[in-house]
Order: structure tokens, then C-alpha cells, then sequence
């Protein structure tokens, strides 16, 4: 009922909507803005590039208010973002494809430098262009780690012409924070510009620990942002790019699975968390367009670290079990160097023969740390020990460098066929320090140093024929990988190393315009084959990688977008996914004694891998006067069925989410109200298993009802 609630109240707005339409003359040009996408390293029109890519403008990161990734992938069919109520936990999935924050399968990029780790993809969008949820594999351009995708991020360039400003403020329930700022323009003359951006936002935790009486799981951060863009000559541009949050989160809202579903937001912990987050990124761009060959690079450094202090005891009648302090710290640096031909011209081959390249060299390397300690309560690790007892697991050291090189050519026949064919070649070495040790030392202390070098070759074919200039057919095939490596902690020696994963990716789809382009339909088909793929598994409160055997995955996706007259917009897409295990897959299950089995779970579903997605929505902006607009907007997604585990035992039956928002705008000034999860749906968007706990897993609360306030001014 509540999803028809949701579908019908989206219909009152549309309608609301067309009746003021009605009422409204605009004698210019009723068309939907031109959009431009880098999913293929270069920009190029969304509706001209043969990959299925959703783009979330600025406009509507503006008029919806995104603050972060997971409110902006609502719009991107067959995406789940799967994310815990610790903001730095966040895993994407792609079409079922994921897998754990120190090997994605959907890697983010961030003014194009890959985050190696998850751990610093999830901050705030502060000052941001553009997101581009890019679904398949990309590995003929990218590489490692794009086996199911990638999320391409751009900050809004400095202004080179004039000073501009901006500040708004927000406020809702739970005593929902934020203040952000954007200061933006030349310095001195015209070719060189600087941009300053940042803020402040916090909320009281949504859920209760009803074992303390204190609310757990708030949030707090600053973050920031500064830019500086030099412009030489037109063909040459250099930014630098400064970015940090600083994240200050309670714990995580962690429940036995069923409690949490009889009694949402509601949990019991022996005591309260923290959980803490520092990262900063900085980054350096150079761009130079030629008549015959473009050039860039892309430096990029990224540090972050985390602090996790939690309670091991999830249950509705807790006692004391023990805490885990976990620390966790990374350092990453990554240098592109690419060339490519200039973009207006390509090589003339003949009168209707024509052809575009680009080529380049990606380097890497990674080091990261982890010090976890948990702290046991007597009698919790054996009957026969009496006292408490501090067992570090890990202190590990992992070192990843690497080295990547790839080529793609179009060729062009007529101005309409595409021939496309693409290579890359990636390698890496990874190296660990694992140690393992007790205090009192019940227990021989054991340290590994494994290593191992990996390799890959990620081909790409293509075709796509335009049909007319507002159709487009095209069918891809391309090869996804993700290497191997080492786990920080495991149940077993045996399942200290993993293997890499590859994938084959099968993709037919349309891109159409219609009605002089107030309507754009696109389509597509796909088909993903797995090959010895990495599930990430729960080990009590950790998680390791394994190797579970092949898979496949299936399905379509649609997205619409219809400007049907000035002021009015309605978008919308859904996607279907069948993700499956193949016969012989295992994955292994870990018993309140520490004791493995490796159960069969071929033919059950992938985890986080929803049978359906859909969004709908719809914006109308009605000019009440010379000085100021009315708009409102409202919007609903609905997630299918999904599975927790690979043994399919729990699952999240399928919801909908549903968002209103509302308010006036002047030349310089706006204000709004808002509300999301307007029908306060309850649902559990994360779960996993959990031996000792009564039902066998944990589980958290998914965001219930917010609502606030906001306004601004701009100069």
C-alpha cells in the first residue's frame, strides 16, 4: 500500500503540474539540456556514447538537494548502494556486481583518481558538477576494479569572469544540521581562478540503545574544498584540486535482525561506539587540446584513516561480550598520463573513412595499515579461561603497486558506423605483513608475509550505427577484472589468500531522441559471466574476501526523460536483474565456534542484488512574476526483493522510498521545505550473519522519515 500511496502522490504533482502548464506561454525552444559525459575519458555527448551512463547534473544535484552518493544513485536503474549507518562503509552494486571496500568491483573516481580503497569514496558532495553512474565493465579504459562499473565525480570549475557566491542553510528533525558556502572567481586577471567551498553538517542519531538510553548513531563532519584553475592560453588548463572531510559518527546501528524488524530503531549495545573518519585528496589536472593529438595528466594523492569502537554484543538482552578498536589508515598515489586525438579531428583515412584514438599509462601504489584489537570479557573466548583477554587481529600491512597501459580506436564509416576496439594491460605486485597475536598469550603469535604479482588482459569490442541523428543502436563486449590478494583477517590459514576475479560483459542497447528532443528514451540488454568471483563474507563483526566459483547476471534497463513544455520535467527508469550463482559455486559459513563449512549455493541469488529497480519523478517550475518561481518536486524509488547471504536464507522484501520537496526562488535568494521517506517505510537495507546473535544475523535500520527546512542566497 505504501508503494501506491507513493505512485499516486507522484501523480497528484505531475497533474498538478500539467494544469499549470496549461496556463503557461513560453514562445523559446522546449528542449532538454544538452548534456556532456567523461564515462569514456573524454567528453562527449551522453545520448552519442555506446555505454549505458546515467548523469546527474548540477541542475538537479541543486534541485534535489544531494548531499551524497547514495541520494544520488536513486536515479541510476540496477543501482544499490549498500551502505551501514557509519558513513565510511559504503559498497555499491552494479547490476549484482560488488564486493569489499579493499577490493571494489564499482570503483568511484573523483576528478578522475580512482579511490583504491571504499573507505574514502563515500564524502560529501560539496561543490560538485556532475556524477556518472557508469554501469558494465570498463575495463579496456580502466582497468582493475571496474568489473561491474564505475562512479565518475567533477567539481564545478573556478569562474574565470566574475566573483560569485553562495551560502545555505538547512535544518530538520533528529536536530539535522547544514551549512555549506561556495565562494568562486578570477584572481587578478582572467586566467587564473580560485574557488573555495565548504561546510558543516550533524544530526542526532535515528537510532535508540535502549541498554543506555542514548541515541547511537549521529553524525557530524566538516568538509571542504578548494580549487585553483590556470588558464595560460585557450589550449592549456592546470587545476589543483584540495579536498578533506573530517567525520566525527556515532556507532554502528546494529541489531539482531529480527528485533530490529519487530522494533525498528531500536537496539541494544552494552555501551556506546564511536567511529571516525579523516581524509584528504589532493589532486593535479593538466589538459592540453592540439590540432592533431590532446594531452592530459592526473596526479593524485589520497590519504584517509579510521578509528572503529564498538561493542561485540548485538542482542535484545545484552551482556557483556567485549569491544573491538579498530584502526585503519591508507595512503594512495596514482599518475595518468593520456593522449589522444585532438577532439574536433580525427584521422582522415579517406573521404567517408575517419579515425579517433587515445592511449595511455596509469601507475600506482597503495600501503595500507590496520591495528584491530578486541577486547574479550572472562568466559567469552572458552569456559576454561577466566580472565579477559586482548586479541589483535590483524596488525596488518598491505603494499599494492602496480602498473596499467591501454589503447582504444574508433573508426568511423560515413559519419554513422562505429567500429570500436580497445586494450589494456594491467599489473600489480601485492605484498602483507599478517600478524596474529593474544594478550595474555594464550596463544602463539603467528605473522605471514605472503606476496604475489597479478595480471591481466581486459579486452573491448564495439559497434554502434547511427540511424538518424536522434537514434543510435550499439552492442558491446568487453572483459572485467579484479586481482587477487590478501585478507587483513580470516576464519583460516587456508582462506588468507584470494584469487582474481574476471568477467565477460554482453551489452546490446538504443539511445533515441524524440519530439525535437523534449524526450529521450534510452534501452538496453545485458549479460555478465563470472569467473571464480570474490564474495565479501562476515566473520563475526569482520569481513574477509573469498572465492565462491562462477556466476552470471542478467537483465534490462530503461530510463525516460520529457521536458513536455518550459518549466516541466519528468524522468524516471527502471532496471531488472537476475544475478545468480552457477552450479558448483561455495561459499563458506563461519558457526558461533569459529568452525567453517563451505555450503553449496548454486543457483541461489547474488547478495544486495535486487530483482527490480524503479524511479519515477517529476519537477515543475511555474514563473509567478519577473522576480521570482514557485517549484516543487517529487519523486519515489522502489527497490525488488534481495538476499543478505549466498545461502538465501534472508532477504528484504522489496519498498519504496518516496520524496517531496517545494519552495520559492528569487534572482539571489531561495527557500524550501522538504520531506524524504514521506511514508515513513521501515526496511532494513543491510544484514549480515551473525552466529551469536538469536536470529543469526545483524541488521540496521534504514533512514526513517526526515524533514527540514532550507534556504539560501547567491551573489
Amino acid at each position: 500500500m505504501k508503494i501506491i500511496f507513493a505512485i499516486l502522490s507522484l501523480l497528484i504533482v505531475i497533474l498538478s503540474g500539467a494544469a499549470l502548464a496549461q496556463q503557461t506561454t513560453n514562445t523559446a525552444p522546449i528542449q532538454l539540456p544538452s548534456i556532456t559525459v567523461v564515462a569514456e575519458k573524454e567528453p562527449s555527448a551522453v545520448q552519442s556514447v555506446p555505454v549505458s551512463v546515467t548523469a546527474v547534473t548540477g541542475a538537479t544535484i541543486d534541485d534535489a538537494d544531494i548531499r551524497s552518493m547514495k541520494d544520488a544513485s536513486i536515479y541510476a536503474p540496477n543501482v544499490f548502494p549498500n551502505e551501514f549507518s557509519v558513513r565510511h562503509l559504503s559498497n555499491p552494486y552494479f547490476r549484482g556486481v560488488g564486493s569489499s571496500p579493499n577490493n571494489p568491483g564499482v570503483t568511484t573516481y573523483m576528478d578522475g583518481v580512482p579511490q583504491l580503497n571504499a573507505n574514502s569514496s563515500n564524502i560529501e558532495l560539496v561543490d560538485m558538477e556532475q556524477i556518472e553512474f557508469v554501469r558494465g565493465s570498463q575495463g579496456a579504459l580502466y582497468g582493475r576494479n571496474t568489473i561491474g562499473g564505475l562512479i565518475n565525480l567533477t567539481s564545478r570549475r573556478p569562474s574565470l569572469d566574475a566573483w560569485r557566491a553562495s551560502v545555505d542553510t538547512e535544518y530538520g528533525n533528529y536536530n539535522f544540521r547544514d551549512e555549506q558556502f561556495a565562494v568562486s572567481g578570477p584572481v587578478l586577471t582572467n586566467q587564473l581562478g580560485l574557488s573555495l567551498a565548504g561546510g558543516y553538517s550533524a544530526r542526532d542519531g535515528y537510532t535508540k540503545n535502549d541498554a543506555t538510553g542514548n541515541f547511537l548513531d549521529g553524525h557530524e563532519a566538516f568538509f571542504g574544498k578548494l580549487q585553483l584553475a590556470w588558464v595560460p592560453v585557450e589550449t592549456w588548463e592546470v587545476r589543483f584540486i584540495l579536498s578533506g572531510e573530517h567525520d566525527r559518527d556515532g556507532d554502528y546501528a546494529l541489531g539482531d535482525l529480527n528485533s530490529v524488524r519487530t522494533d525498528p530503531h531500536h537496539v541494544n549495545h552494552t555501551g556506546n561506539g564511536f567511529a571516525h573518519r579523516d581524509v584528504i585528496a589532493p589532486t593535479l589536472l593538466v589538459n592540453r587540446r592540439g590540432t592533431v593529438v590532446d594531452f592530459s595528466m592526473i596526479t593524485g594523492f589520497v590519504w584517509w584513516k579510521t578509528r572503529d569502537f564498538t561493542e561485540l554484543a548485538y542482542d535484545p538482552t545484552p551482556a557483556p561480550v567485549g569491544t573491538r578498536d579498530d584502526s585503519e589508515k591508507d595512503f594512495q598515489f596514482t599518475q595518468e598520463f593520456r593522449f589522444a586525438s585532438a577532439k574536433d579531428a580525427p584521422v582522415t583515412l579517406g573521404d567517408n573513412l575517419k579515425l579517433k584514438w587515445q592511449s595511455g599509462v596509469f601507475i600506482f601504489t597503495q600501503n595500507y595499515q590496520q591495528d584491530a584489537v578486541n577486547n574479550y570479557e572472562p568466559f567469552v573466548l572458552s569456559p576454561f579461561i577466566p580472565f579477559p583477554v586482548s586479541a589483535t587481529s590483524p596488525l596488518a600491512r598491505l603494499d599494492d603497486v602496480g602498473v596499467g597501459a591501454y589503447a582504444r580506436t574508433t573508426l568511423t564509416i560515413c559519419d554513422k558506423l562505429d567500429f570500436i576496439a580497445g586494450l589494456r594491460g594491467d599489473y600489480e605486485n601485492k605484498a602483507a605483513n599478517l600478524t596474529t597475536s593474544y594478550s595474555p598469550a594464550i596463544s602463539p603469535t603467528v605473522t605471514t608475509s605472503p606476496s604475489k604479482d597479478y595480471s591481466a588482459i581486459t579486452p573491448q569490442f564495439g559497434l554502434d550505427y547511427r540511424i538518424t541523428s536522434n537514434a543510435m543502436v550499439y552492442t558491446t563486449i568487453s572483459r572485467g577484472y579484479k586481482a587477487g590478494g590478501f585478507n587483513p583477517t580470516s576464519p583460516s590459514p587456508a582462506s588468507e589468500a584470494y584469487g582474481q576475479e574476471t568477467s565477460w560483459n554482453y551489452e546490446l542497447g538504443t539511445k533515441t531522441s524524440w519530439l525535437n528532443n523534449r524526450l529521450t528514451l534510452n534501452f538496453d540488454i545485458f549479460y555478465i559471466d563470472w569467473r571464480n568471483l570474490q564474495l565479501n563474507l562476515p566473520m563475526g563483526t569482520e569481513y574477509y574476501i573469498a572465492n565462491a566459483g562462477n556466476a552470471d547476471s542478467k537483465g534490462v534497463e530503461l530510463e525516460l526523460n520529457l521536458r513536455p513544455v518550459a518549466g516541466w520535467d519528468i524522468f524516471g527508469g527502471g532496471g531488472y536483474t537476475d544475478a545468480r550463482f552457477l552450479s558448483g559455486a561455495t561459499a563458506i559459513r563461519t558457526d558461533a565456534y569459529g568452525n567453517n563449512t563451505a555450503a553449496n549455493v548454486g543457483g541461489n541469488h547474488l547478495i544486495y542484488a535486487p530483482e527490480f529497480t524503479a524511479n519515477a519523478g517529476s519537477q515543475y517550475t511555474w514563473q509567478v512574476c519577473k522576480a521570482a518561481e514557485v517549484y516543487a518536486r517529487a519523486e519515489v524509488v522502489v527497490y525488488g526483493d534481495y538476499y543478505y547471504n549466498p545461502a538465501n536464507t534472508a532477504s528484504q522484501s522489496a519498498y519504496s522510498l518516496a520524496n517531496f520537496r517545494a519552495g520559492f526562488r528569487g534572482h539571489h535568494w531561495f527557500a524550501e521545505g522538504w520531506i524524504n521517506n514521506a511514508f515513513d517505510t521501515h526496511y532494513v537495507p543491510i544484514a549480515f550473519e551473525y552466529p551469536n546473535g538469536r536470529s543469526g544475523l545483524l541488521g540496521e535500520s534504514g533512514t526513517p522519515l526526515t524533514f527540514g527546512l532550507r534556504a539560501g542566497l547567491n551573489f
